[in-house]
Formats: structure tokens, sequence, C-alpha cells
């Protein structure tokens, strides 16, 4: 029995980066062995076996057969007598097809991992790799997450992505795996390579036509120098990662703001008069296919709907701000607002040339939104009113707060 940690655990040391959790492969051994000294058994495709001490996970060295369409139609071989290389060469990309001796500490890197990481090249391990579907969105996080170091897909990689992009293996993909993927995508640092990568490998649009469908959609150039509404995208993105890192709520609702650009008709071009509406029913669609958790499409909802009225929100009355807020259920869920500030803020600086700008309307709305929040019903002498008018009345009384918040900015 021979063990080693594989993996991520690799790749990150030797990118001088912090490593997440350790994965190990052992060769040389049975199940039986595992158990016999005090691993327990947890997989479910395939043998991984949890460490009595740590709670790490060791799985027993394996190949890999494809049998079936997606990324499930495989058939697993765990046999004593796999090797270490034929267990790397089942791995999707060089860089992770690496491991280390646990004793000596010395490198297995026999497809050239290590050089790729000096590289910066993210390339599959092996013609295998057309065989799962998942591995193109694989492809695309990790240049969500690697971009910023310089790394780049090779381009005979890049053919294969689009190879399984044309053969419809994208559609065996199961909502929650894409939903996976694309949410530790939009907490990377560079969540725009994530949808660039998807785009020149054709998969955008089997994947996220409603994003795929954004690109060659020109806009005003004097509001947004980019013109095209894709590349605005990419940059609202990486703009909402640096604003909000690690927040993937707010990711979401501005990955979705401008879904409504795309269904706007050719005529109107670069205009896109009412396309907060019109996103409304793309987002719910995505939503629906991805099975999006519920607080995510609300957030998104939100955002897409109000992000034009939080821009001018200097512009409003007073009761429209109220009404603002009501829309956005953001009297009940307070918490709210500051998201929606950023995702607002992501979108005016996701711009060519915006980057730096200030975005005041942010704090304007959640000033404007605490004194709405300030006036309660329990404040209000109700003593003759019943019903609606107690509503009438709170609605008033937090207008005229809002109003008095704007004053006291003059």
């Amino acid at each position: 029995m021979k063990i080693y940690l594989v993996g991520g655990a690799v790749r990150d040391r030797l990118l001088q980066r912090p490593a997440g959790d350790r994965d190990w492969v052992v060769v040389g051994a049975t199940p039986a062995q595992m158990e016999a000294q005090g691993f327990t058994a947890v997989g479910r495709d395939f043998p991984v076996f949890l460490h009595p001490k740590t709670g790490e996970e060791y799985a027993l060295a394996r190949t890999e057969r494809k049998s079936g369409r997606g990324y499930r139609g495989f058939v697993v071989d765990a046999d004593p007598a796999v090797t270490l290389e034929e267990d790397l060469q089942r791995r999707d990309f060089t860089i992770n097809a690496i491991a280390c001796d646990e004793d000596s500490g010395a490198l297995v890197d026999p497809y050239g991992g290590a050089r790729d990481i000096e590289q910066r090249v993210l390339r599959h391990v092996g013609p295998a790799f057309v065989e799962d579907p998942l591995r193109v969105l694989r492809a695309a996080r990790f240049m969500a997450r690697f971009a910023s170091l310089g790394f780049t897909v090779a381009p005979e990689t890049m053919e294969l992505m689009r190879e399984i992009a044309a053969s419809g293996e994208l559609d065996a993909l199961v909502p929650e795996r894409v939903w996976q993927e694309l949410r530790k995508a939009l907490v990377c640092e560079r969540p725009s390579a994530f949808l660039r990568t998807l785009h020149d490998a054709h998969a955008l649009g089997p994947i996220l036509p409603e994003l795929e469908a954004l690109y060659g959609v020109p806009q005003r150039a004097e509001f947004h120098p980019e013109v095209d509404t894709g590349v605005h995208q990419e940059m609202v993105s990486d703009m909402a990662a640096k604003l909000a890192p690690g927040d993937d709520l707010v990711g979401f609702a501005a990955l979705t703001h401008d879904l409504g650009k795309g269904l706007t008709p050719p005529e109107e071009w670069p205009r896109h008069i009412m396309h907060e509406q019109r996103g409304i029913t793309p987002l719910k669609a995505l939503c629906a296919r991805l099975k999006i958790p519920a607080e995510h499409q609300q957030l998104a909802e939100a955002v897409c709907r109000e992000h034009l009225n939080v821009h001018r929100i200097d512009e409003l009355r007073d009761a429209t701000v109220l009404e603002l807020l009501g829309r956005c259920d953001a009297l009940r869920r307070p918490e709210r607002v500051a998201r929606i500030a950023l995702c607002c803020e992501a979108d005016k600086r996701g711009r060519l040339g915006f980057e730096d700008s200030d975005y005041p309307q942010g704090e304007t709305l959640k000033r404007l939104h605490r004194a709405a929040l300030s006036v309660q019903a329990r404040d209000l002498d109700t003593t003759h009113l019943k019903g609606p008018a107690i509503g009438e009345a709170l609605a008033k009384a937090r207008v005229k707060a809002i109003a008095a918040a704007r004053q006291r900015t003059i």
C-alpha cells in the first residue's frame, strides 16, 4: 500500500497559494484493507474512505471507462493493480494530475503538470477529456480562479471543449452541477473568465443561453464605452467579485441584471428601453432551469427590475423611493439593501473607464432605507385609525422621514 497527496493541494502548493481540502489516493489496497485500518467507507460511485483521525478523504486508485451519456456514465475499476499513473491519467487537467509521495515528498508528474503551472497553461491530460462534459464547466471555473495569475486555455484543450459543446453532451449536465460550478465561479477573482471561456468554447449558449444572448449586442457608447453588452457583463461580474468578495448572492444578481438587453429588438439598438422589465422573464427561466435558490432569485429580480431606479435615486420623489423599497421587500428584509447597492455600484463601475468612479447613490439608498425603517407603526398615534388607514399613516410617516433624511445632506 502506498499513499499520495493528489490534485488541488499539490497544485496550489506549486502555485504558492493557500490550499483547501487535501485529497489522497491509495495505491495497492483493497476496501477490506482500508476498513481494517480504521477507515470509514463513504464513496457511493467509487471507493472513498475517511481517515479515522483527520477525516480527510482517501480514494483507492482507479480507472474510468465511458459507458453512457453525461458525466455519470462511467464504469469504475479500483483493482489494487491500478497504478498511480493510471489514476492520474483519468484526471481532467495536467495541473490537477500531480501527486506527492507522502513519505519522501517527491512529486510524481507523468503528464507535465508542473511545467504547465510554470507556463500558466490549463491543458487536458488526454483524449478521454471529451468523455466528461462537466470538464467544460470545470475549465471555465478554473479560469475564473486562475486567470489573474496569467493562465490561458491550451488551444488543443479549447478545441476539445468546442467538440464537447457541438456533440450535445452538455445537455446531459444536471442543473445542480451547473449551479455548483457557476456559484463557485462567481466568488472567484475573475468571474469574467468563466463567461469568456464558455463563450469562446461555444458552450455558453447550451449552458447559459440568456447570457450568451448579450454578446454582440451594442449599447450607447456615451454610457458604455465598452459597447458590447457581453463585455459589460464580464466587467460587472468582476467588479461585483471585487466589491463583495465571497458573496455569491451579489455575484448572481450582478450576473443577471441586464438579461433584458438580450431581448431588445435590433431595430432599437443601441438603446435598451424597458430592458429592466424585459429581463425578468429570462431571469425566471434561468432560475427555473438551474433550480437557483429562492434567495438568489429574489435578490436578482430586485436588482434586474430596480437598478436604473437606484442609479437615478436623487431624481425620485420621496414616495417613489418608499415604493422602490417596498418592491424590494427591503422593509421586511433589510439586509437586502446593502447587496442591492453593491450590485448597482458594480453595474456603474463595470464599464470601460468607470472602474474607479464613485457611486454615491449606494450610500443614498442605504441612508433613505434607514430613515424609512426608523418609523414603525408602534411609534404612531393610531387611536382613531383602523385597518388600511394605519398602513396609510405609516407610509406617510416614512415618506416624511425619507424627505428629512434627504434634507440633512443638503
